[in-house]
């Protein structure tokens, strides 16, 4: 038997031997000829531009284990930005030699074999906390606005590994919980609504400080409102100047009818309240109160002379006291779905708690779970709460347990890299639903998960949840962090240079590319309209800054850009201002814009040496002027003459968006030619250009930022297999965006997930 495991371990340890050789042997035989004929001018033999070098590893295994260069590298090389098109170009095959050596002996991509990876455990973003009371609860209730704001990751607010948990969020989670059940739980006899009018929304008497005197016979009152007949509480805040050897009486009047009196001993540093239940007809009725022992004696003696007065600070009317509780909201009625009696208090309240429960954690609710819960309730009512009560403060228990605020998977084999199984069916339904509607499950899909039927219904499931009017909620939680619209609250155009710039332009521009991307989600319009709608939404605001007439009113509306020279969202003064400086505009934070956000190619950080441009390098020369010259050094030209030419093409567009045809003076030249030969001359172009030519890149970048949000974790390099399947159900379907969704939800990565750490050999 020794012999027979020695033997084994010879044999694999020779395996490993000769699959090291091989690889070496090919990198030698077909990679590293491609490096030195295309690569080495730039990036080997001493030169480092952009602070990549090939050959300055000791061996092929230590440079494949550099996984940000070949990250940069897969991403310039496929997109056909390396090498520069002024230099001499790779064939197709050893172009793709060097993609496929790069995924499979780099990445260890195998889409035979995919890796869906792995979602961290997160709790609920901001806005899907509100979302869920909402759905949970079903009041129109927003409590965690008040929340600490959320930190992002990868461009998104959702993600778990930055979605951090902090003492101050326990402290609202608790609150929070509780201002949510009181909203929706009626837990006892409403309190009476009181009316209270002070002296100066009262007749007779003479006003005086804030108070009404009687200094003889006479009333105090008004004409009030009764919403119904019935009983209510009159009360009047009162005090008296003491005279005489009696107290001052008051008497209570209805409609000129005497109904009671009091005596007011009270004085004027301590007034006293009095009450009266009065019974009144619906309508407009007259209460008063009257001074009915006036006394005034000026000689004689000392203990008889005085002017005895009622001073009224104040009315009070509450009620009515006689009539049934209100009918309880559909909210109470939702979590108190059965009766209770004195015999069965106790199983009610864990159906009605194990109900809650499960909905609110998005799964059925675990035994033990709901013994804690049953104990809570368990507590209020011995101490002699209410039913509804204890059943509350169970209820706020679930929503503050972690099955609640967080989301997770349950994995059978959680420390297992290389086990990869579905996630279950509950868990399915909440990727679905947070992922199109940013909120819990509703019942349908509860119900198919239950039943185990949701997978085989996926698609059907996915179509019904985008016709919902709650998808058109991606506009602000996808597009919004997706095109930076979001940093549109922290831009601050300069007043002196743009004083028609203000907060009513600024949320029309967020407006205009929200609707943008809600029409495309609700008519399941073609993706590539982000790039060349030849439509937009103006209302009149907006379309005065832009120059277009016919628009009137603050109403939004479905405007043609036929004849005007915009089209999609890369000529929006929303994303046009967010990328412009205060006083001017920015080619360059444009082109980065676009090559980020639209291309998925961003450059590298520029080195901490690189001098800034300067405002006056060219003496009166427009800034693409100072910005060519800027680019002439050598340290500057690689990344400028990538982002440059995609800002020259936008450079009509003024710094908040507005169309000009000249700068200073000079004419604004908005030609461009792109590092791959693709030339423009006008913005309209350029975004023609950027769908014809550019268009997988884009569909790509849309892709990943999509799974991205989908799943709530950062892109990594075998994700590369599932943007490869979301663009080909992209490319079948005319790229509408259904076809962008629905690839998502296939995907291998939103279905299934892994254990954690690295996959062995990966």
């Amino acid at each position: 038997m020794k012999a027979l495991v020695s033997h084994f371990c010879v044999l694999a340890a020779a395996i490993v031997l000769s699959q090291v050789s091989a690889r070496a042997a090919q990198f030698d035989r077909d990679i590293l000829p491609v490096l030195k004929t295309y690569c080495y001018d730039c990036h080997g033999d001493g030169a480092q531009k952009g602070g990549v070098s090939f050959d300055t590893f000791d061996s092929p295994d230590k440079l494949v284990t550099d996984l940000d260069l070949w990250s940069r590298v897969l991403s310039q090389v496929s997109f056909g930005n390396m090498p520069p098109g002024d230099k001499s170009q790779p064939m197709p095959r050893a172009r793709q030699m060097l993609l496929d050596w790069i995924e499979t002996d780099v990445f260890k991509v195998n889409c035979n074999n995919p890796d869906p990876g792995r979602v961290t455990i997160r709790r609920l973003n901001r806005s899907e906390y509100n979302n869920t009371i909402r759905d949970l609860l079903g009041i129109s209730f927003r409590p965690a606005d008040d929340f600490p704001p959320d930190d992002s990751g990868f461009g998104f607010d959702n993600i778990g590994d930055v979605l951090s948990i902090s003492p101050l969020h326990l402290e609202k989670y608790l609150m929070a919980a509780g201002q949510a059940l009181d909203k929706a739980i009626q837990t006892g006899p409403t309190k009476l609504r009181a009316t209270k009018i002070g002296a100066d929304g009262l007749e007779g008497g003479s006003e005086r400080g804030g108070e009404r005197i009687l200094v003889s016979r006479g009333e105090i009152g008004l004409s009030h409102d009764f919403p119904a007949d019935g009983d209510y509480k009159f009360s009047v805040r009162a005090y008296q100047h003491k005279a005489g050897g009696e107290a001052a009486r008051m008497g209570f009047r209805v409609e000129g009818r005497s109904i009671g009196e009091v005596r007011v001993a009270a004085e004027q540093n301590d007034p006293a309240t009095h009450e009266k239940t009065i019974r009144v007809k619906k309508g407009r009725r007259r209460i008063a109160v009257s001074f009915l022992n006036d006394y005034y004696r000026k000689d004689g003696p000392r203990n008889q002379r005085g002017d005895r007065n009622l001073i009224v600070e104040a009315f009070s009317i509450a009620g009515t006291l006689d009539q049934p509780p209100p009918e309880p909201p559909v909210s109470h009625k939702r979590i108190f779905f059965r009766k209770h009696t004195p015999a069965n208090r106790a199983e009610v309240a864990r159906e009605i708690i194990g109900a809650f429960a499960t909905r609110a954690f998005r799964r059925p609710v675990e035994s033990v779970e709901l013994d804690s819960l049953m104990a809570l309730w368990l507590m209020a009512y011995s101490q002699g709460e209410s039913f509804e009560l204890s059943v509350k403060h169970a209820l706020q228990g679930a929503l503050s347990s972690p099955a609640f605020l967080f989301r997770g998977e349950i994995q059978p084999d959680p420390d297992n890299a290389d086990k990869t199984y579905p996630i279950n069916e509950y868990a399915l339904a909440s990727r679905l639903s947070y992922f199109l509607w940013g909120s819990m499950p509703d019942g349908e899909l509860t119900q198919l998960a239950s039943r185990k039927r949701l997978r085989a219904n996926l698609a059907e499931q996915t179509y019904r949840l985008l016709r919902s009017n709650r998808a058109l909620g991606l506009a602000d939680s996808f597009a919004m962090q997706w095109l930076q619209i979001r940093n549109l609250d922290l831009v601050a155009p300069s007043e002196k240079h743009f004083p028609e710039f203000d907060d009513a332009l600024k949320q029309a521009m967020r407006v205009e590319t929200e609707m943008l991307f809600k029409r495309i989600v609700r008519e399941d319009r073609s993706v590539l309209e982000f790039l060349n709608a030849d439509y937009t939404y103006l209302n009149e605001r907006l379309a005065r800054h832009y120059g277009m007439s016919g628009v009137k009113g603050e109403q939004f509306r479905l405007v043609s850009l036929e004849s005007a020279p915009r089209r999609g969202v890369l000529t929006h003064g929303s994303v046009l201002t967010i990328t412009s400086n205060p006083t001017r505009t920015s080619p360059v934070k444009r082109g980065l814009w676009v090559l980020e956000n639209i291309l998925g190619t961003p450059p590298p950080p520029p080195p901490p040496d690189v001098p800034e441009l300067g405002d006056k390098e060219v003496t009166g020369a427009t800034l693409r002027a100072r910005l060519e010259q800027h680019r002439e050094k050598p340290v500057c030209n690689s990344c400028h003459r990538r982002m440059d030419p995609l800002g020259f093409g936008l450079e009509n567009f003024d710094a908040v968006g507005k169309w000009r045809d000249t700068e200073d003076g000079a004419p604004i030249d908005s030609k461009g030619e792109l590092v791959t030969g693709e030339t423009f001359t006008a913005p309209a172009e350029l975004a023609n250009v950027l769908v014809a030519r550019k268009r997988d890149e884009f569909v790509r970048t849309l892709a990943l930022r999509m799974l991205t949000f989908a799943l709530g974790r950062g892109p990594e390099h075998y994700d590369k297999c599932a943007v490869d399947q979301i663009v080909r159900e992209m490319e079948r379907n005319d790229y509408r965006f259904s076809s962008l969704i629905l690839g998502v939800v296939k995907s291998v990565p939103f279905q299934l997930r892994r254990g954690e750490g690295a996959r062995s050999g990966g």
